[in-house]
């Protein structure tokens, strides 16, 4: 026949939508023209496909005009992965492959001259949207185990052109390709019985982790910040599947090393250089940033003030929303972005304001500006503001060693599993069902007023109180919040003490 259609996948961020390769062979000028919206590496594809043909040894008809579709035009097409699909549907409109072998068969994936198959990027997503239709999958033998981990789905892995026609033509099938699914490691990397001291943040991180909370440690260089918030991943559970799927899925649009961390959270920790399109997301053809690859795990921002302040203000949609929306002229994306925001910064400009073993040479105007780089709104996002104090050398030399991360894990676990019944973790738990489930009295609420009122906390901040004494009350087993766990709730408000005037430190040098 004189016409072929070849089914296969595109890649637009997240999504894995049909594309249709039609190629058509008529008399007429001899060429190759390639339509349907295809960008530079979709044009090239003609030089690679005529020599992977010609060097695999089949015949390429150049006394034919060769026109081939990527249907819909309007979609646009990138990448190499439409090489294998032009190249079997040349083949099929020169009737040197039954059309009939890839009934029910998708294939993607690049070509080299001589007819090796190249992996591609972001092959899991459009393996997760063949097996929804119900079809099997052609890849290049480098992109079997991701494929595969879509579960439930016919892979069938190939290094060369000429194995891929041999399984067509039925003379020499290609193997279907399965892989187990690694588990987690039994110990966390990362343990939190390292720690010496720093009991008051060893506890905002159990809590953190707990209810899923926004955490930023404040205090002086070489106190242990960076160390803290590196042993969070290990006191948090476990991805479930469907997690692990999402995370995964992200990884292969970026082109990450899906199998390396299998299963457990993600921790990304992005310099204060950053761009805020490496940090959210976009680009002219939007791709996934830091917050995004950061799903369902932890993104860590140290010297948090040194980040351009309109790059941290972009994350605040993604923050209350667990979403990142990004909209060029041409396209439009949205990318999940759960993720516990977990920061650390100095005091002050020098590191030293309030720190005992060192004057701070900052004056006032200069703390207040390095402080002032972090916008309210921001701060009303992040629930745990805690001090990381300078630890006392007897502390640091001990030979001592506090919980292990698998025992703070286990209280984590119990309480997680008492917000499982609401629904939601904590940290997003909608307004009324925070209500409800705090239950105060009216002497509390009271109290809690006119704490509020003192402290000049916003209604936002009122809310994330709530929501960090909500998880206070699971971890001791209690239905409700009582004073106790609101006092501790509104210590971790350090920085909104600051912000307020009434608790500002003196301890900065004069000019």
């Amino acid at each position: 026949m004189a016409l072929a259609i070849i089914t296969t996948r595109a890649g637009l961020g997240l999504d894995a939508p049909e594309v249709l390769v039609e190629v058509h062979l008529s008399n007429g000028l001899p060429g190759m023209t390639l339509v349907g919206l295809p960008e530079t590496a979709v044009r090239e594809s003609r030089e690679r496909v005529r020599s992977a043909l010609l060097n695999a040894g089949f015949e390429f008809p150049t006394t034919r005009r060769i026109t081939i579709n990527l249907a819909p035009a309007d979609l646009p097409k990138e990448g190499g992965r439409f090489d294998l699909p032009i190249a079997l549907g040349i083949l099929v409109a020169s009737e040197q492959v039954p059309a009939t072998a890839l009934e029910g068969v998708e294939c993607l994936g690049e070509l080299a001259l001589d007819g090796r198959l190249r992996p591609v990027t972001g092959v899991l997503p459009a393996a997760l949207a063949v097996k929804a239709r119900g079809r099997g999958l052609l890849v290049a033998a480098g992109n079997a185990d991701e494929a595969a981990l879509a579960g439930d789905l016919q892979v069938l892995p190939a290094e060369h052109l000429s194995q891929v026609v041999a399984h067509l033509l039925g003379q020499a099938r290609l193997e279907p390709h399965w892989v187990t699914t690694p588990t987690l490691p039994e110990q966390p990397l990362a343990d939190l019985a390292d720690v010496r001291g720093q009991y008051q943040a060893r506890r905002a991180l159990e809590v953190a982790a707990a209810g899923g909370h926004n955490l930023l440690f404040s205090g002086p260089p070489g106190t242990g910040k960076t160390m803290l918030a590196s042993r969070l991943p290990g006191i948090l559970p476990p991805l479930s599947p469907d997690e692990a799927l999402e995370v995964a899925a992200i990884r292969s649009v970026c082109g990450l090393d899906l199998l390396e961390r299998w299963g457990e959270r993600p921790f990304r920790s992005p310099h204060h250089t950053a761009s805020g399109v490496a940090l959210v997301g976009g680009g002219s053809r939007p791709r996934p940033g830091e917050i995004s690859l950061a799903h369902q795990g932890v993104l860590f921002l140290d010297e948090l003030p040194q980040f351009d302040r309109s790059v941290l203000e972009v994350m605040r949609e993604p923050l209350e929303s667990g979403q990142i929306h990004i909209a060029r002229a041409s396209q439009q994306r949205s990318f999940p972005a759960s993720f516990q925001l977990v920061a650390a910064m100095n005091p002050c400009p020098c590191g030293h304001l309030g720190d005992p073993r060192q004057t701070c040479v900052c004056t006032p105007a200069q703390v207040q500006r390095y402080q002032g780089r972090l916008s309210g709104p921001l701060l009303d996002r992040i629930d745990l503001q805690v001090e990381v104090p300078a630890i006392p050398p007897d502390q640091l030399t001990a030979d001592t060693r506090g919980e292990s991360s698998v025992q703070v894990r286990e209280r984590v676990l119990a309480a997680r599993e008492r917000q499982r019944a609401r629904g939601f973790l904590n940290a997003r738990l909608p307004g009324p069902e925070l209500e409800a489930a705090c239950a105060l009295s009216d002497t509390e609420r009271a109290w809690l007023a006119d704490v509020l009122t003192r402290l000049k906390l916003s209604a936002r901040a009122y809310h994330r109180v709530l929501r960090v004494a909500l998880t206070l009350a699971d971890l001791a087993g209690e239905p409700h919040p009582g004073r106790s766990q609101l006092l501790e709730a509104i210590g971790y408000r350090q920085l909104d003490r600051l912000r307020s005037g009434r608790d500002r430190p003196a301890t900065a040098s004069s000019p």
